[in-house]
């Protein structure tokens, strides 16, 4: 494992990782923590269950993926939508790549700053591989087409908090 002190995760992500882990500690493993189990204020069912989202799952560094897996966390399995799902066009799936990105963009914002504060049109996240995501671009785009969304990406943003969903 890494030394925590110099590591580039948000500090958010470390410290709930952190209450996790001193979970697994003391109990020799993981309970189940739902969306809206509190701790310290801070909702560790919601973070958790965005961690598994296969979108910020990917945006995660291999070391946080180990350290999450370590703790009997894995990525939540996408549903199946029978042949429809299989049949993507490469425009599609360019299109859910790039959605993906502005999401786990989003989650990071999100955990940053709070559901309920807006995002601005100019802002920008870098995400832990790098990659620089026009946020704020992203963000007022995604909420005008939210009626061509599919059923999976509105509740992938519902699940940030996203009201206008």
């Amino acid at each position: 494992m890494g030394d925590d002190r110099d590591c580039s995760w948000p500090l958010n992500w470390q410290r709930h990782y952190r209450v996790l882990a001193d979970l697994v500690d003391a109990d020799g493993s993981l309970p189940d923590i739902t969306p809206g189990v509190l701790m310290d204020g801070d909702d560790l069912g919601r973070w958790l269950e965005r961690q598994k989202q296969p979108g910020t799952w990917a945006q995660l560094s291999t070391e946080q993926q180990e350290r999450l897996s370590r703790l009997g966390i894995k990525p939540a399995e996408g549903p199946s939508r029978g042949p429809a799902a299989t049949c993507s066009t490469e425009g599609s799936s360019k299109a859910q790549q790039a959605f993906q990105r502005g999401l786990a963009a989003l989650a990071q914002w999100v955990e940053r700053e709070g559901a309920h504060r807006p995002v601005r049109r100019k802002a920008v996240e870098t995400l832990p591989d790098g990659t620089e995501t026009k946020l704020g671009i992203w963000y007022s785009n995604t909420k005008a087409r939210r009626d061509k969304l599919t059923q999976e990406q509105l509740d992938s943003l519902r699940e940030l908090g996203m009201e206008w969903v």
